[in-house]
Formats: C-alpha cells, structure tokens, sequence
C-alpha cells in the first residue's frame, strides 16, 4: 500500500503542475472574449454564464480560406488574384448547404461567391446570360440547385449545379394579388415539394408563396394585427368617413425566413413588439405560440434580448435567423449587435454581443450582422456587410454541453440528461434551464420533493404545480384514516352543539340583555347586516349612525391589510411575481390613494347631482364596502397554497367574487346614503370614476411641473454660483 502511494503522489504533482501551467493561459483566453454571453430568466433577471461561442475565425480577410482566430486581429495578407476573387462588398445573406459549403450573396459585385467546407474559394456565380442585379437572397437545395433573390431585376432565379439559368421567377400574375403590390424578393427558401417562399421588401401580406413552375399559391404566415381597446373605441364612435382617414394599421412585414430538416418554415420580423420570431407548420401555423418553460408568466412572448433596461427604449431589430440540426433557433439584432440563442420551443440559451466602436473587425464582433448560418458542426457564420466579411463562431465546451443536456431533455430523455445537467449546474448555479433539467429528470425519477423545488428555483410555474399536485396526492393517501377520524369527530361535535345550544339559548339570551352594548362593537357588528341587508345597511349608516370614524378606520385597515396579503401571501402557482419577491409599498400606496380618490370624487360629483350623503357617509360606507375583501380575500389566499393549477378556474372564481361583490357594495351604498335609484347609482359612479381619473392626470401633471421648477431653481442657484 505503500509503494501504491508513492507512485500515485508524482502522478498528482504532474497534474497538479499541468494545471497550474495552463491556467493562465485560460485566463487569458476567457479574458480576451470581445464580447460577454448573458442568460435571462421569466422574470427578466440577468445571468453572467461562461461563453456559449468562441471566435474560430474570419472568412473574407484578404486571406483564402479560413483565418484562425489567433491571426485574425493582426496583419492582413497580401493581395493575389484568389484573394480578389473573395473580396466581398456590401453581402446581404449566407447559406451553409448539406456539405457545409458556403455560398454568399455578393450584392456589391452583383454575384454569388461559392467557398468549400475549409472556406477556400470555389468560384463565382454571375449568370452570364442574364447577369445578377444587387442579388439579396439564396438558397441551395439538395440536388445543388441554387435559388437566388435578384432583387435589382425584381426576378427569381433558379440555377443548376453549375450555375446555368434554368427558370427565372418574375412578378406572379393572379387575381388574387394586390394591384398595387410590389414584388421585390430579398430572400427566400425552398421546400422539399419544390414550393418557393419568397420575402419581398415591405410585404405585410406575408410570404408569397409559389409553386415549382412559378404560380402564385398564396400569401404564407402573415403577422396579425394588434387590435387593442382603443381601437374598438374608435371603431364605436368614429363615423366611417372619420376612421377612414386614420392611418391604416398594417402588420409588420417579414424581414427574413428559413427552413429546417422536418419542413417547420421560421420566420423574423422587425417592426413589432412581440412573437418577432415564428415556427411555422405547412399550415402556417405558430408552433412556438404558448409554448416554453415561461409560458405562464409569458403569454406574449418577445424576441431579441438586450443587456441593459436602459435599451428597452428602442426595441431589437431581428433580421436573420438560422436553424441547426438539434432545432436551436438563432437570431442576430441590427440595432445592438446582438446574437440570441433559443431551443427549439423558443426557450432563451444564451445571448451575447459586444459594443463597436469602430469599423475595423475584431474577432468575434461583428459591425453590422447582416446574415447567419450554421453548419453541421454546429458553428455559426455571420456575415458583416460593412467590414465584409463572415465571423466564424464555435460552440464552447460549456456550450456543447448545454447542447447536448438540452437535447436529451427536448427528446424525453431525461434520466440521460441528468448527468451533463448537474456538470452545468457545478459550472454555473444561477444557469436557469440547468435547474430545469434536474427539476425534470427527478420528476421522471418520481423524486417530487426535489422536483417541486427545483421548479421552484428555477421559476417555473407548471412544473412547480405538477410536482405540488404529486406531492399533495401522497400526502393525501397517507393521512387520508386521520383527516376521516377528525371530519368524523367534528360532526358529532355539531351534532352535540345543535342539542346543547337549544338548552343554551335562553340563559345566552338573558346574558346578552343584562351585558351593556359598546358603540364601537356595535358599529364593527352592522357590517354583517350590511352583508344581508347591503342598501337598508348603508341607509342605516346614513340616518342612524350605524358606523364611526373609528370602526371605519379599523375595517378600512383590515382591508388594506388583506389586500396586501393576497398579493404577497398568494402561491407562486397563481402569483408567480413572489418568486422575486413583493414590494408592499407602493401597492398600498395605490390602494389607499385609489381609495381616498373614489371617496373625494363620489362626494363632489353626488353634492353636484342632488345627492343626500355627506363627506362622513361617503367615508365610512367606503370602509364597510371593503368587507369581501377580508371576508373572502384571506381564506382564498390561504387556499392557493394548496391549490394547483387544475383548480385555477375555483381560484380565479373566487377572486371574481370579491370584485363582483363590491363593486355591488358600492352601487348599493350610492343608492342607500345619496337616495338613488340603481340606475342612477351607477351613471354617478362611472362619473365618479371619470372625475378620479381626471384627478389622478391632475396630480401627475403638478407633480412633474413641480420637479420642473425645482430643476430650473437648482440650475439657476447653481448658474449664480459658478459665476
């Protein structure tokens, strides 16, 4: 045993040796990244992980063939005749085909450059007998016929193998195409049956789609027009004529598509605010729609990611999108330079992008992302159209692993997954789809304890209920002997209540005549008359002085309280915002000034209208309208923890119930201390809560003048100083 351990101690101290030689060394690779890789969560929260990508490269340098990345920020090579021949200017789209050869739209040069797998140059396209024109757009399929967007000469044209013009694609005529459309294909794909997709400049119709002799098909997964509740005002009251002459609102146009190997069509649009990014069945069909780990605190899911809050001013602009085997999806950003990653159910893996100052090309940044594509290794190319030039970007280690992990997750198998999962977890911890692979694979293990908070952690609202249901089922079978012994005690005990009281009543009877009434419990009491008998009850409040400025106080309160509580105290299930955490203030803040505001506007606007309630009445009755909300609020926020989301509908009927209730509460309070009929109950309420909103407007317009004269007195203190 001995010998044993002076053996193995050299092999320690040579690996330990090893490791402290090449450290450094890694460091100084992970330091000299041009650019950070980011995740974010449902919730918005941002995660530093270790690089997804790496630079593996320039294609387009001066140089044939592919740069490796630790020459690629020194010296340009000399110039030679095959150098010339790959200079780009201004490319507009890429295309990696099932060799991994590369074909670039070479718009400036009006062709299309062929390099091999290794990035030698192959040739160039020209199409002698009818030459190219500003070329936008290719596709290759998989008899090497090439598809190209000749956007100058508003034509699609189809090539062999060799690059001979076999069909040209002009502007389809049918019937069922606007007059005034205009044809301009800047990029397109081809499906197995030979359909052509075409991307026109500006086409909100969406793609047109046409068969493999040309003919106009159909227009093929257009975007949907927002339609939001001002609009159906408008639609209301404005006159035809009048809502003729409002700008039409149009959908946004498609900026690019692709195609993966199962026929899903993906396409990316800029001009809107969500589902920029759609996976399309033959049917046009969203199937990315509702799906996702964060669905539930996502059901309008957007695209693109930014690193900083102060970017949300000017929104993403995707315009390409690439589609590798496994079905991750990757799209790039024009406006900030940023690459987003996401699965093949739209989850986020990665983002990543660095700031560019100048135009000179660093390895691994790119200056304006103008195309992407993926090869069968798995690495990115995306083409610079100011720098002319492709950056070549390879998985990191961390990032095959996430891959892979992810993969098996995505095919079922989950048990597979585990290890490679908990290898990323070690790697990162605050890597959330980490957490969701483990939280997966106990749940196939049946380890639902673990499961739940897993899900927990990770924030993911199904998962999370799936798990407490199989959590909550087993608990149920093993205490169902005790939970029957005590249901079994208590109706025998009701059964002994029901033949005491009768003996009881009279002696409680006499007990509460002799005990003396207390105004303040006497006055907390009415509230449950109130519930019965809700307009006599508010009458009584008015002309019988049923209520105090003390007991009111002391319900309002209990109201607030339990409002606050429902928000902070609600399962994560139904309020997945506790994740994060619940700020108690400013939601008190808005109850109690929402509050006060509906008290000071229903008593001006009723003063107005011959109403009967003084300032004291409104007050109080304001209070006891509240009631439901303690009286139901409570009890349903103690029973969403142990609810799932299968009794969603009995949760959010409940809370639909509070609402309902009140707001019946307060009609009646108008009708019982201002002498109203209902229906005028209700016009003084919805003039009351004009008259709220107009105060509320007021408020925000004097605080934000009074930040302004405080700006303008301090600049000028500071201007008379400094003179």
């Amino acid at each position: 045993m001995k010998n044993r351990r002076l053996r193995i101690r050299p092999a320690i101290m040579v690996l330990i040796a090893a490791i402290y030689i090449t450290w450094p060394g890694l460091q100084a690779t992970a330091s000299q990244l041009p650019y950070e890789t980011y995740y974010k969560d449902g919730f918005g929260q941002l995660v530093k992980t270790q690089a997804a990508y790496i630079p593996a490269g320039i294609l387009g340098t001066g140089t044939t063939g592919l740069l490796a990345a630790a020459d690629a920020d020194a010296s340009r090579a000399a110039s030679t005749e095959e150098t010339n021949r790959l200079q780009l200017n201004q490319p507009k789209d890429i295309f990696v085909d099932g060799k991994d050869h590369i074909y670039i739209a070479d718009t400036g040069n009006n062709r299309i450059v062929h390099l091999d797998e290794k990035g030698d140059f192959v040739r160039e396209i020209k199409v002698s007998e009818s030459p190219l024109k500003k070329p936008s757009g290719l596709y290759v399929d998989q008899a090497g016929e090439i598809y190209v967007a000749d956007t100058g000469n508003n034509r699609v044209v189809r090539l062999d193998a060799a690059g001979k013009l076999l069909k040209e694609f002009g502007r389809p005529e049918s019937s069922y195409l606007p007059a005034g459309f205009k044809y301009d294909p800047v990029n397109l794909i081809v499906d197995k049956r030979g359909f052509i997709y075409v991307t026109t400049l500006g086409a909100y119709q969406g793609l047109v789609q046409l068969d493999p002799e040309g003919d106009f098909i159909s227009f093929f997964g257009p975007n949907k027009v927002p339609f939001t509740l001002f609009d159906a005002f408008k639609r209301f009251v404005y006159t035809r004529e009048m809502y003729q002459r409002e700008l039409r609102k149009l959908p946004g146009a498609i900026a690019n598509s692709t195609i993966d190997q199962n026929g899903f069509i993906y396409t990316v649009t800029k001009e809107i605010q969500t589902d920029q990014v759609k996976k399309l069945n033959i049917a046009g069909l969203d199937q990315l729609k509702g799906k996702g780990e964060f669905a539930a605190l996502q059901p309008v899911k957007s695209y693109g990611e930014f690193f900083h809050y102060s970017q949300r001013g000017i929104r993403p602009q995707l315009n390409d999108i690439t589609v590798d085997a496994a079905g991750n999806i990757t799209v790039i950003d024009a406006v900030w330079n940023i690459i987003s990653q996401y699965d093949l159910n739209g989850n986020l893996l990665f983002f990543w992008g660095g700031d560019v100052i100048t135009a000179t090309s660093k390895t691994g940044v790119v200056k304006t992302p103008a195309a992407i594509a993926s090869n069968s290794k798995g690495e990115l190319l995306v083409l610079d159209s100011v720098n002319n030039l492709i950056q070549v970007l390879r998985l990191s280690e961390f990032g095959q692993l996430v891959h892979e992990a992810n993969q098996l997750t995505q095919e079922g198998r989950y048990e597979q997954s585990e290890p490679l999962w908990t290898e990323v977890h070690r790697l990162n911890a605050q890597y959330t789809p980490a957490l969701i692979g483990l939280a997966k694979a106990a749940y196939k293990k049946e380890d639902y304890a673990r499961a739940e908070k897993l899900f927990y952690q990770a924030g993911v609202v199904n998962g999370y209920s799936d798990s407490f249901w199989q959590n909550r089922l087993k608990w149920f079978q093993s205490h169902f002997g005790l939970l029957m012994n005590i249901a079994l005690a208590l109706g025998i005990a009701y059964l002994l209540w029901n033949a005491l009281s009768k003996k009881l009543k009279w002696s409680l009877k006499l007990r509460a005549k002799s005990r003396p009434k207390r105004l303040l419990t006497e006055q907390l009491k009415h509230v449950f008359y109130l519930i019965k008998h809700p307009v006599d009850g508010f009458y009584a409040i008015r002309y019988e002085n049923k209520a105090g400025f003390l007991s009111s106080i002391i319900l309002f309160l209990l109201a607030a309280a339990a409002y606050g509580y429902m928000q902070a105290g609600t399962s994560f299930i139904f309020n997945p915002a506790v994740h994060v955490g619940i700020d108690l203030l400013p939601i008190t803040v808005q109850f109690v000034g929402i509050w006060l505001g509906w008290v000071v506007s229903n008593y001006l606007i009723s003063s107005l209208l011959r109403g009967e309630g003084r300032f004291r009445d409104v007050f109080f009755s304001s209070s006891y309208a509240l009631f439901p909300i303690i009286l139901i609020g409570i009890p349903i926020t103690l029973l969403s923890n142990v609810l799932t989301l299968n009794e969603l509908a009995i949760f959010n009927f409940l809370k639909l119930v509070i609402i309902l209730w009140v707001v019946l509460l307060l009609i009646w309070m108008v009708q019982g201390i201002h002498n109203y009929t209902f229906i005028e109950a209700i016009l003084i309420i919805v003039l009351s809560l004009l008259a709220l909103a107009i105060i509320v407007i007021l408020i925000f317009i004097l605080i934000s003048l009074s930040i302004e004269l405080v700006n303008f007195i301090n600049s000028l203190y500071q201007e008379v100083i400094i003179r």
